[in-house]
């Protein structure tokens, strides 16, 4: 069986202006829970000088590798670059990483975005995952999947299990058709909202996979969760081949 969790952390802060709060360190405490075998995490800090200074708790290293339980092994590569740092995608996993590699899916200067490929291996067994944030805009998701489609057909093996996971922004029928055509499928009978995490409405998350058997999706409720981030983790089970 494999465990894949999608999460966006939000940059491990939530609220706003003086009354923000820090949940880094309370999410680190829900990501060793979920017990996932890889948690693929989207709005991830890797350094935030101005957060840095506000927060006396702030983390000495990148979030990626302060949220990776014992044992994991963790990827992060930035998207966007701000005035007081950056962030952007991460992988965590509890097998090996054998390669990893990003690519810029930004569709216009407004919106920094991009996509995070890794090769694990699992009982021997290469599994690709992509992490991905799209867009706000519709006609730049349009084109960020079609982008997505053309990088996994050039670098995703056609006879190796992938799964796609991340923030797709989307809660229509436009990704599950668009990734439909290169064979990738999700969970069609399940839809579980995970955003906003306080009163849950839309499905914003979703982990598609191909080569590899749906077993079962979740997402978890409660104070706690909706208290870390804006987003809900999605929690999605496969058989492996």
């Amino acid at each position: 069986m494999l465990r894949v969790v999608t999460y966006n952390i939000h940059k491990g802060v939530q609220g706003l202006g003086p009354r923000r709060r820090l949940e880094i360190h309370n999410l680190g405490h829900a990501v060793e829970q979920l017990d996932a075998d890889i948690v693929c995490l989207q709005e991830v800090r890797k350094v935030h000088h101005r957060e840095a200074e506000y927060f006396t708790r702030w983390p000495d290293m990148p979030q990626a590798d302060f949220l990776a339980p014992e044992g994991y092994e963790a990827v992060y590569r930035t998207n966007a670059y701000t005035k007081h740092g950056e962030h952007g995608n991460a992988m965590l996993s509890r097998w090996p990483v054998v390669g990893h590699q990003h690519e810029d899916m930004s569709d216009h200067r407004f919106e920094q975005r991009g996509l995070l490929h890794s090769e694990v291996k699992v009982h021997g067994q290469s599994i690709h995952v992509v992490v991905v944030h799209l867009g706000l805009i519709r006609s730049s998701r349009v084109r960020q999947l079609a982008q997505l489609q053309q990088f996994i057909a050039r670098e995703v093996p056609a006879g190796e299990p992938v799964v796609v996971a991340g923030d797709f922004n989307e809660w229509g029928t436009l990704v599950r058709r668009s990734l439909g055509t290169i064979g990738l499928t999700a969970f069609e009978k399940e839809r579980l909202a995970t955003f906003p995490s306080r009163l849950p409405m839309v499905q914003l998350d979703h982990v598609y996979a191909r080569g590899l058997t749906p077993v079962g999706l979740a997402v978890p409720h409660g104070r706690i969760w909706w208290r870390m981030s804006d987003h809900l983790p999605l929690i999605a089970e496969f058989r492996l081949p």
